[in-house]
């Protein structure tokens, strides 16, 4: 017998000395984490995340320093029915002045602003205190101003600005992801137990993929020198995180059980499921890993970050299930199968004895008829995926915040009195200091141009809204649309500041550079990007992962099939999440208000997620298919043996991801939706129309095509194929699944 892999050789010594090993598991990971902790978080800075015209205006105003300006907050009048009583309206905003101005962290109370229609009043309050903070001081503000309504009930008299919108989003949000922490564990442990019928076997899967979360949060931190981190980084880590890190421990444990069964001693079972599934969690890490190094290629701190959590919390989960999760079953024995539940460990008990009825039954179409099982389940994933083609990325807005706050309530009531107060166009100009007075009266005329334009709102009494570098290099224009951020005339108005109105004010101007942001700029800009730079990352992730499959499996066919069928399955993804959520007729059942487009950033991030855990279970369930091949099963027999050998354990992962990434679904906000969705979606398709349809029928068709390869790739050569001359090649990084 030749020398065994390394992964087979550390989980034997795992396994024979498993108190070293979970000690060092331990003492890893708790370093990790106090590591992280004690160098501290360095994020990404607004030059960082620049991205195309609007990035070039957010380094502008970095490089102003104009200075944090104080939080600004408002009291907003308005009449409750009909015409506003201006009199009433002034005594009201006369006692919320009086009021506010004995409010701890107050520093100053406004003269009253009148709606250019009479429709409303406006007091602006401005905060003391750091900006970044206002919105945990502004309950006191809210407070008094809860006094003032119930003193003048014919009015409505509401806090709404910058803070009380922050305050209110921060509690709705909270309270969101409070629910979805408590939901996500419990259900996620209760599939498990209906998996593996016993408590202990259950809990091994969860406790490994949370310590792996647990190191992954403080290596990133410490990464975070090197790539700044995004606020999204820990997020993805426990994401991506708990989802492999179960993923991984199922296909370990159900192999290491099922040894057992046929009288394996603990610790050559552990062996055994180290050289099997051990080596189908090398490779699917691997390939997961390719797909999220993909992120590097957008050119973006944003993704840049979350593949450098991504990586490192797969990397922490395959060294785990190489290591201590060998250790915890040797140590465990038997009692990993203990306390069982009694009717759960039955069915369990019978699933690990044999296939059972239900998946021959599924497979039956694809093993008997596999032409016409290919092409009508292949015809039906392409026409799920066709709405993909018609496919809009946007930015969310302020509109499409959750509307079940009274704060936002009360912003659709201010934006509607005070256009100027809602979307805005930021004109960053840069110049010698000397021409400082040339840029003012440019920038005033252009803003004098732009109100007279109905894309744009009017200019207030006060003038235009400009501000100047403390240097005197900075200029700094913002000019209002009465449109919301995502609409087609904001769009309109910004290519018309950009291609016309700007050039023309400001382009005479020696040694100007002048750029054009804000929302609905960094919406546009980062469609482009996302559009630009989508193409070159799958490229790059196809190309690599059919080398790693090729390579694994000794076959180009194999690779081929796992690029076209894990290709197919984000195709049906995007498609789903074009019909749901570009639509309307969902929003009554998921709770949402349609956008008329996807999330920016989703297509690219889904794409690397997606691929990265469809290729976990194409890689399982392929390496049982080889193993029963290699032992000289009839291909068709083989590829039945394979899928029912597998469907449980595969089964059983899509399920936990599916209920998990579904609670997510179920948040306020409209990016959490359409992540939630299109992740549980395209998991259900690729574990269920995929592996158990399209995959065999394929299989089955190609038969010993399946295991071609040039003849360098072929290495050491096993047993023909039952039915055939053709000698297949000894894979070296993974032998069987």
């Amino acid at each position: 017998m030749g020398r065994r892999p390394v992964t087979v050789r550390v989980a034997r010594w795992s396994a024979e000395h498993p108190w070293r090993a979970l000690a060092l598991w331990m003492v890893f990971v708790a370093v990790c984490f106090a590591g992280g902790n004690a160098s501290g978080l360095k994020e990404a800075t607004a030059e960082d995340m620049a991205v195309g015209e609007s990035g070039r205006a957010s380094v502008m105003i970095e490089k102003g320093a104009f200075g944090d300006e104080p939080a600004v907050d408002n009291v907003l009048i308005t009449s409750r029915t009909g015409p506003l009583d201006q009199a009433a309206a002034k005594a009201a905003a006369t006692d919320a002045a009086a009021k506010l101005r004995g409010v701890p962290g107050v520093a100053g109370v406004g003269d009253p602003v009148a709606a250019r229609d009479g429709t409303a009043l406006l007091l602006p309050i401005t905060m003391s205190g750091d900006p970044d903070t206002a919105s945990d001081r502004v309950e006191p503000l809210r407070a008094a101003t809860a006094q003032v309504q119930t003193a003048h009930p014919a009015l409505r008299v509401e806090q709404v600005g910058g803070p009380s919108i922050g305050k209110a989003l921060d509690d709705t949000l909270g309270a969101d992801f409070e629910r979805a922490e408590l939901l996500s564990l419990p259900v996620t442990l209760a599939i498990l137990i209906v998996a593996f019928g016993a408590l202990i076997a259950a809990g091994v899967p969860v406790l490994l993929a949370l310590s792996s979360v647990a190191a992954a949060i403080g290596l990133s931190t410490l990464a975070s020198h090197l790539v700044p981190a995004s606020d999204s980084t820990s997020s993805v880590i426990l994401l991506i995180g708990m989802a492999v890190g179960i993923d991984y421990s199922l296909f370990y444990v159900r192999r290491e059980r099922e040894e057992r069964a046929k009288g394996r001693g603990h610790v050559d079972a552990v062996e055994i499921a180290a050289e099997t599934s051990g080596h189908a969690v090398v490779v699917s890490g691997t390939a997961v890993v390719i797909a999220m190094s993909g992120l590097f290629l957008a050119g973006d701190a944003i993704f840049s970050s979350l593949a450098v959590g991504s990586i490192l919390v797969v990397a922490v989960a395959v060294i785990g299930s190489l290591t201590v999760l060998p250790a915890l079953l040797a140590k465990l024995g038997r009692w990993v199968d203990r306390p069982r539940v009694p009717l759960l460990w039955r069915l369990t008990a019978r699933r690990t004895g044999g296939p059972g009825w239900f998946w021959p039954f599924v497979l039956r179409p694809a093993l008997r008829r596999p032409l016409p099982t290919l092409v009508v389940s292949v015809g039906l994933l392409l026409a799920l995926a066709a709405p993909a083609l018609g496919m809009q990325l946007k930015f969310p807005g302020t509109e499409d915040l959750p509307r079940t706050t009274p704060a936002m309530q009360a912003y659709d009531r201010l934006a509607a009195a005070y256009p100027s107060n809602g979307t805005s166009h930021l004109v960053a100009v840069q110049a010698p200091a000397e021409q400082a007075a040339a840029v003012k009266a440019a920038l005033t005329g252009l803003a004098a141009g732009a109100g007279g334009d109905p894309l744009f709102a009017p200019v207030e009494e006060t003038g235009p809204k400009i501000e100047v570098s403390p240097d005197r290099r900075v200029s700094l224009l913002s000019i209002a649309t009465p449109f919301s951020s995502r609409s087609d005339e904001a769009g309109e108005s910004l290519h018309r500041l950009r291609d016309d109105l700007a050039p023309a004010a400001l382009g005479a101007i020696p040694g100007v550079s002048y750029a054009v942001g804000g929302d609905v700029a960094a919406s546009e800009d980062y469609a482009a990007h996302v559009w630009h730079k989508l193409p070159i990352v799958v490229l790059f992730v196809l190309v690599l992962t059919f080398l790693v499959m090729a390579w694994t499996f000794r076959s180009v066919v194999v690779a081929g099939t796992a690029i076209l069928l894990n290709l197919l399955s984000a195709a049906a993804a995007y498609g789903l999440l074009v019909l749901v959520f570009q639509h309307t007729w969902a929003e009554g059942m998921l709770s949402f208000t349609s956008m008329g487009a996807i999330v920016t950033w989703l297509p690219l991030f889904l794409f690397v997620v997606l691929f990265g855990l469809s290729m976990d279970y194409h890689v399982f369930v392929v390496s049982r298919i080889r193993e029963a091949v290699l032992r000289g099963v009839p291909n068709r027999q083989a590829v039945a043996e394979g899928i029912t050998g597998s469907a449980g354990v595969v089964s059983s992962a899509a399920i936990v991801m599916v209920a998990v990434f579904s609670i997510f679904a179920t948040l306020s906000t409209i990016d959490m939706k359409q992540l939630g969705v299109g992740l549980a979606a395209a998991i259900l398709l690729d574990a269920t129309i995929i592996r158990a349809v399209v995959l065999p029928s394929l299989m089955t068709l190609l038969g010993s095509a399946n295991w071609w390869a040039p003849r360098f790739m072929r290495g050491r050569t096993r047993p023909a194929v039952a039915g055939t001359e053709e000698q297949l090649p000894e894979p070296e990084l993974v032998r069987a699944g």
